[in-house]
């Protein structure tokens, strides 16, 4: 069903990442940044929810609200203010707001309000139904504020994104928000992670093959860039991606065509890129091993994500959000106790939200009550960063350690060879790293994987290879 909001906001950025999460949500949007435009546009229709801020070009949006509220009573109202004082939160109180959102606010819970109040002016709400999911980037901290600002800012054009940040930071998240949000929503969205992809296979990934254009080329293919047409193409690890393929990709980012591999007819396509690395691109432009002409076309618009250790107000709600999303995907149900939420609060996170997310699931997944304590958090951070069985135990039976583990531990179903192998593969990298002094590739040969495989994981696991150096 159809709903319908008003939008009271002079800030034409803040206006805009508001309507588009409202629109992501199913809302008719209509904005305006007065009070005078706000009355006239009450008088010509009625409207499930009114989200207004307070200081207008032409008055205080509060001042009048008994007037709005005596003339529209079956409206809810939002009240956003920059002004974040205690009576600010009091007047919006005493004119019956529906809810009181201080700026920075996160925009999944303002959108959730929103939602909440249509429903309620509808009627339609029933106990316990379920809020639509909202959007996938959480987060209130200033930091994240400012990546929030940048999305808003490309939505409607298709500058070239190059989201930087560490592994497990949520680079993805960006891609997708910035494609779902945009005007590009309708076309496909294709992500492709250029560092898990062999050397000898990244041009035919990205752009496609003809049939017979070398051995095992049984049949055409149709590359990403194909696949993504119409729509936004994510290039993630985009600094691990080899020299012969960053001059074919520059040059399809020049032209806006490309050639499958053993074919002789160019290709005209029509994708947004966003690229993504955690990888300082500039030292390796000195260092040759990235083109510097590329750089300047991926680098129009750089969005920088903070790493989880800035952004600690974040983390309590991060967590809360993944014990729900560990629900959908049949874990039993669980509360994060407020111990919990300062043990998780004081650690460094070398893992960012992919860290914080995964030990968030081992919790919802190990926990014998359904409050999660500090003494949980602490056992799956032991866990995680130590490993077990730990592969400084050389005097223990490792095979009758990891069937006490097994034994000892409950696992959702479907998930047991995962869940062990992320357990067991931290001290066996570790253990390579040992061995060979840290040099990755002799580590990668020792362990018969291929060395961006062993990078990424590595990076994954927040394990640092110069801890192992012997320079």
């Amino acid at each position: 069903m159809s709903r319908t909001a008003l939008l009271v906001e002079d800030d034409s950025a803040i206006a805009t990442v508001i309507v588009a999460g409202l629109e992501h949500e199913g809302f008719t949007v209509e904005v305006c940044d007065s009070v005078a435009g706000r009355d006239a546009a009450l008088a010509a229709r009625r409207f499930d929810v009114m989200l207004t801020d307070v200081m207008l070009r032409d008055g205080d949006g509060i001042e009048s609200l008994g007037e709005v509220r005596a003339a529209y009573p079956a409206m809810p109202v939002i009240i956003i203010s920059a002004q974040n004082t205690l009576d600010t939160a009091v007047r919006a109180s005493n004119n019956q707001a529906f809810e009181y959102f201080p700026k920075p606010f996160d925009l999944d819970e303002l959108v959730r309000a929103a939602c909440q109040a249509a429903e309620r002016s509808s009627g339609t709400a029933s106990a316990g139904e379920a809020m639509p999911d909202g959007l996938p980037l959480i987060g209130r901290s200033a930091a994240m504020q400012d990546v929030y600002r940048m999305i808003t800012r490309v939505l409607d054009n298709d500058l070239t994104v190059l989201v930087l940040g560490e592994s497990g930071t949520g680079k993805e998240l960006v891609a997708e928000a910035i494609h779902e949000l945009g005007r590009r929503k309708s076309g496909p969205f294709v992500a492709v992670n250029t560092a898990a992809i062999p050397r000898e296979l990244i041009e035919s990934e990205l752009f496609g093959h003809e049939k017979g254009a070398f051995t095992g080329a049984t049949a055409r293919n149709i590359g990403k860039f194909e696949q993504a047409d119409g729509g936004t193409l994510f290039l993630d690890e985009i600094g691990d991606m080899p020299a012969e393929a960053q001059t074919r990709l520059l040059r399809a980012l020049q032209s806006g065509r490309i050639r499958r591999v053993g074919g002789d007819q160019e290709i005209a396509v029509n994708v947004r890129i966003v690229a993504a690395t955690n990888r300082d691109l500039l030292p390796m432009i000195s260092a040759g091993t990235f083109r510097e002409d590329l750089f300047y076309r991926l680098n129009v618009v750089p969005i920088k994500l903070p790493p989880l250790r800035e952004r600690q107000g974040d983390i309590e709600p991060l967590a809360r959000h993944f014990l729900a999303k560990a629900v959908k995907q049949g874990l039993p149900p669980r509360v994060l106790g407020d111990d919990a939420a300062r043990a998780l609060e004081a650690q460094s996170w070398r893992g960012n939200v992919r860290e914080l997310q995964n030990l968030m699931f081992r919790a919802a997944l190990l926990a014998r009550e359904e409050r999660i304590g500090a003494d949980t958090i602490f056992a799956c951070l032991d866990a995680s960063h130590a490993g077990i069985p730990h592969d400084g135990d050389e005097d223990g039976d490792i095979a009758e350690a990891v069937a006490r583990w097994l034994n000892a531990s409950r696992f959702a179903e479907g998930a047991l060879y995962h869940d062990a192998l992320a357990v067991l593969e931290a001290p066996v990298f570790r253990h390579a790293l040992r061995q060979t002094g840290g040099n990755q590739l002799k580590a990668a040969q020792m362990l018969g994987i291929n060395r961006n495989t062993l990078r990424k994981r590595l990076q994954e696991l927040g394990i640092d290879p110069e801890e192992f150096s012997t320079a």
